[in-house]
């Protein structure tokens, strides 16, 4: 791979004599084998050369995340801002070394945990986003059990009381309720497996909640404007954030919607989009929309790289994977935070509810709301009937069609 990446001896020869040769030239490969460029690869090649020298001096097999900023800071230091990239280049080639240790901390009766997302997965058909949320929560509750001391098998009502007592000034009143439905369900099954005592589900209280007690957290549309002219400069970041950006405002389609897009779900002939809906389980066909049409195809035929996955949007460093929800998460926060505009959720969901604001002021009935954002119930969508219909009216005459 050096002799590949560099034309001068003196460079090929420094690499190719440099500790650990043998382990960077391997993941280079594997690298440009997942779409990375010559650019990418020999910035990275220059880094791995750099942070070999160090570790080789270091020794050692595993490494954790403070080892590794305590290697690459050691006097003489590379300096703050070169220093976060030599980590963030570190971290991903000693993984694929298997020398990376994670410093997560445990989850006590990881086994339980496990089959009760099974569960959740097979026998329930819960959508992978749902599944992973209340993997999450659930985790969360049995690491607090670990720290705490407590075992699952004789857990009473006054240890539940505790662990929500605990968090009592970090979670809102509706968190509190989601967080004591979830684990009422996870313990009515930890008590059908025979995991905890009988009748502790039922210990659980919840507090009251309101159906439509709060308000959708919509943008305005100068803001959803703002945004989408933040990614137009060009850029191979900004062309596939906008085409991201662009399915969000006029679809109102959920991140991992996004995420899950594939290639073959558009359809350039007919000009149909096809979307496979998380929560109905179904696919969902839309009229492809001039200025979407446009937004996909310039990131597809200029910026996408030649990769052999099928999804639509991929990573724009190697290794060249798709984008999963959490990175379409990322897209939309960063640029609301960089921009300064005030939210209640910093995510796409903002996007989302901005498109149910403006169909709302367009006069579509709920039920039509309700299809367009693939809800399975009128009562899902009725939060958007809230809205105030005055601003909507303001910013009823911009055309969904315009946003370029």
């Amino acid at each position: 791979m050096f002799e590949t990446l560099y034309h001068q001896k003196a460079a090929r020869r420094r690499h190719r004599t440099g500790p650990l040769a043998a382990e960077r030239d391997r993941y280079l490969r594997h690298c440009a084998d997942h779409g990375a460029t010559p650019g990418e690869l020999r910035k990275r090649a220059k880094c791995l050369l750099w942070i070999a020298k160090r570790l080789s001096a270091d020794g050692g097999d595993e490494i954790d995340a403070a080892r590794l900023r305590a290697i690459v800071y050691r006097r003489p230091s590379p300096g703050p801002t070169m220093g976060k990239v030599l980590v963030e280049f570190a971290r991903p080639w000693l993984k694929f070394l298997g020398r990376w240790r994670e410093e997560h901390e445990p989850i006590p009766y990881a086994e339980h945990l496990e089959a009760y997302v099974a569960w959740m997965r097979v026998e329930r058909g819960l959508s992978p986003v749902t599944v992973d949320v209340r993997r999450r929560r659930i985790a969360h509750f049995l690491r607090w059990c670990g720290r705490t001391g407590r075992d699952l098998a004789t857990l009473r009502a006054d240890d539940l009381d505790a662990y929500f007592v605990a968090f009592a000034g970090q979670w809102s009143r509706v968190s509190v309720a989601t967080m004591a439905t979830g684990l009422r369900v996870f313990l009515r099954y930890a008590v059908s497996t025979g995991w905890c005592r009988r009748g502790l589900p039922e210990s659980i209280l919840s507090p009251r909640t309101y159906r439509l007690e709060s308000l959708p957290y919509a943008m305005s549309w100068e803001e959803v404007r703002r945004l989408l002219a933040s990614a137009t400069s060009g850029s191979a970041r900004d062309v596939r954030d906008h085409a991201i950006l662009m399915l969000l405002a006029i679809y109102g389609l959920r991140r991992g919607e996004v995420a899950a897009l594939r290639l073959d779900q558009i359809d350039w002939t007919r000009r149909r989009l096809r979307i496979h809906r998380l929560k109905r389980r179904q696919p969902q066909v839309y009229p492809l929309q001039r200025s979407v049409a446009e937004a996909l195809s310039l990131y597809i035929d200029t910026v996408r790289p030649p990769v052999p996955h099928p999804e639509v949007f991929i990573r724009l460093q190697a290794p060249r994977q798709p984008i999963g929800a959490g990175g379409i998460y990322h897209v939309v926060s960063q640029r609301l935070r960089e921009l300064g505009i005030s939210v209640a959720h910093f995510g796409p969901h903002a996007l989302r509810h901005s498109c149910a604001a403006k169909l709302l002021a367009d006069k579509l009935t709920l039920k039509e709301i309700g299809d367009h954002l693939g809800h399975r119930s009128a009562a899902a969508t009725m939060i958007y009937s809230k809205v105030d219909m005055r601003a909507l009216r303001e910013v009823g005459v911009f055309d969904l069609g315009d946003l370029q």
